[in-house]
């Protein structure tokens, strides 16, 4: 990676009260299943997976994205229940809606068109759309035991999102960079 090139991503985040309920979350997969890089991002749902971009170039990226989320408008987002990528991967379950499916398909497809922004692992597979809470250190043992816990727990949640939302890489963890709101369709 050139010295200037950053690793950013594209997602919807919920509400700040919802963020801070499925830290907590993920908080306890640190302290009791020993995962804690869930916690090096906030909680959302990805949308353009992990890419690299030009910092001097950040303007231009910032530009397309205004202009995508304002011919947007806000979607209903439910959160429903916990479910897995086993053996590794324990996460607060989206419900595929139509607008949801739209929209992370036309940000896939305008960012691959107008800024030759591909993710072929995701050309490939179909749009899962979900919250991790527990990933990549949580050993396979500890996924066992932690499924058996929350594979019946009660979680739900229904939001509208009001935009689109840019994280950065700062190294370490992810950090939020621009949010971009989409047209208020009560305008």
């Amino acid at each position: 990676m050139k010295t200037s090139e950053k690793l950013f991503f594209l997602a919807l985040l919920p509400p700040q009260p919802i963020q801070d309920h499925i830290t907590e979350i993920k908080h306890y997969f640190a302290q009791t299943y020993n995962s804690c890089h869930a916690l090096k991002s906030p909680p959302h749902i990805t949308l353009q997976p992990p890419f690299k971009w030009l910092i001097e170039d950040l303007p231009t990226l910032e530009q397309h994205l205004t202009t995508f989320a304002i011919n947007h408008t806000p979607i209903p987002i439910t959160l429903s229940g916990f479910n897995a990528f086993p053996p590794r991967v324990l996460f607060v379950d989206v419900i595929k809606t139509p607008e949801l499916i739209n929209l992370q398909q036309q940000l896939m497809d305008n960012l691959a068109q107008q800024l030759n922004i591909v993710d072929e692992v995701s050309k490939k597979r179909s749009f899962s759309p979900h919250i991790t809470v527990a990933f990549k250190d949580l050993s396979r043992i500890a996924f066992k035991a932690a499924w058996l816990e929350f594979a019946q727990r009660p979680i739900y949640f229904e939001f509208t999102v009001p935009q689109l939302t840019l994280l950065i890489h700062n190294g370490q963890t992810w950090n939020i960079k621009t949010q971009f709101p989409y047209l208020d369709s009560r305008l």
